[in-house]
């Protein structure tokens, strides 16, 4: 995400070279607007910043660093004026929270990642399937109930109004800290659309409105918020598709134009891809100095410090074997992508763009692992020092390979071990960016 308007930001910042030049300030400003249009932000918001970046550049004496400095402070003010960000609590639960958006923002996947965010702050959450509208609407909710192991509501041969009553009371009845009530969408908004929604939200008398934007739809989400605040005042927004989205102009526009908080932002498919908006950590990335704190929060929820310091001295050791390999995927798994979290490491979001296909559970090679690693017995996935030709030509038939295959998994496996084994060290962190200056010189991709 970003790729684009990161990299034209930098290019406006390099037009500034000396002190006190105006002319290349006037150049930089060019550049500035130009990525901002692009990138789909309206004109008059992409006007009043680059007026008062220019402005506060002068005032500061003109240089990069002044440049650079007025630029992230002003793009901090527009995504924070709005209000709050992340999840906010009721003072009396359940919290009660009713999202809404177009058919094919994502509204449905976005209310089962919600449930799943607070489910590990290790609350009760009841999902109330309201979507009557669109045709297997509460069967998938109830897939991702299942998946997030949330409890779902549901009514068959009902209206939405009825649902949400009895979905309400079914909430407070089993003493749930949240309820998310997943509404109808439409592929335009229209007047039965709205007066829908507006049944549904007297009935249950929300805490939250939230707003479920499609971010690839860049100023038509703006646009379409906007007519959904008018008439129903929601109080968040939620941007899906984040991580398809290379400009992330439409987070600007909807903090400026609409003055609705953006809560959280979805960066893939999977559960766990969804992160809370905080407007330091997004300024950052799209400056692209990256979002380490995000990251290191990110892997604290699903990584457990002991187990990863038993990890570590098996690395160091060079013990490390194919049952701790696979936990480890297992762990990666819950991360979410691979591409949202090389995005948020300062430096690589060139190399997040050559892993953007990348699944860690259905890429070919790992399915390959995977099927070797469950043809091994207990002792083998222990000491891998024991695969001889005959265990390995075994292998090979109970998991559908050659041996040929086999043997380059297994060299795989062997040269990652001693590289991680390498990097564990006092220089690790040294000898790992040393590594990444020799790929960068070599044209920056992973192959």
């Amino acid at each position: 995400m970003f790729e684009k308007i990161s990299d034209s930001f930098k290019n406006a910042i390099n037009k500034v070279k000396y002190f006190d030049d105006e002319k290349s300030l006037k150049k930089a400003t060019a550049e500035l607007k130009k990525s901002l249009l692009k990138a789909d932000v309206h004109y008059k918001v992409a006007k009043e910043l680059i007026a008062a970046v220019e402005l506060e550049t002068k005032q500061n004496g003109i240089g990069k660093e002044n440049f650079l400095k007025a630029l992230d402070k002003n793009l901090n003010e527009i995504l924070s004026e709005a209000g709050n960000q992340g999840f906010v609590f009721a003072s009396k639960p359940p919290t009660k929270v009713l999202m809404t958006g177009l058919q094919g923002s994502g509204k449905t996947t976005t209310s089962a990642k919600l449930a799943h965010y607070l489910k590990g702050k290790k609350k009760k959450v009841l999902l109330v399937a309201a979507d009557l509208q669109r045709l297997a609407a509460v069967d998938q909710l109830r897939q991702l109930g299942q998946q997030t192991e949330t409890e779902v509501f549901f009514k068959e041969n009902s209206d939405p109004v009825t649902v949400v009553k009895e979905g309400l009371k079914r909430a407070e009845d089993g003493l749930f800290d949240v309820v998310i009530f997943d509404s109808a969408g439409r592929l335009a908004i229209d007047e039965k659309l709205m007066d829908e929604l507006e049944s549904v939200k007297k009935a249950i008398n929300p805490d939250e409105v939230l707003y479920v934007a499609d971010s690839m739809t860049g100023q038509d989400a703006v646009k379409t918020a906007d007519s959904f605040n008018k008439k129903l005042g929601i109080t968040g927004v939620v941007l899906t598709k984040f991580d398809g989205d290379p400009t992330g102009g439409v987070a600007i526009g909807l903090a400026k134009q609409i003055k609705v908080p953006l809560r959280f932002l979805g960066v893939g498919e999977k559960i766990a891809d969804l992160e809370i908006f905080i407007p330091e950590r997004i300024v950052s990335r799209l400056m692209g100095a990256g979002d380490v704190e995000g990251l290191a929060e990110k892997v604290s929820t699903v990584i457990d410090e002991k187990k990863a310091k038993e990890i570590t001295k098996k690395i160091k050791k060079g013990s490390f074997n194919f049952n701790d390999f696979l936990e480890q995927m297992e762990s990666m798994k819950k991360l979410g992508s691979l591409k949202s979290m090389i995005g948020m490491i300062p430096g690589m979001g060139n190399i997040g763009k050559e892993l953007a296909n990348l699944d860690l559970d259905n890429s070919k090679e790992i399915i390959h692992i995977k099927a070797l690693i469950h043809s091994m017995t207990q002792k083998e996935r222990e000491m891998p020092d024991l695969l001889n030709p005959s265990r390995k030509k075994r292998l090979a038939k109970g998991a559908g390979l050659s041996e040929v295959q086999v043997n380059k998994i297994l060299k795989q496996f062997k040269n990652a071990a001693k590289m991680a084994k390498k990097f564990s060290g006092k220089k690790g962190m040294q000898d790992f960016q040393s590594m990444l200056g020799q790929m960068n010189q070599g044209g920056g991709a992973i192959r």
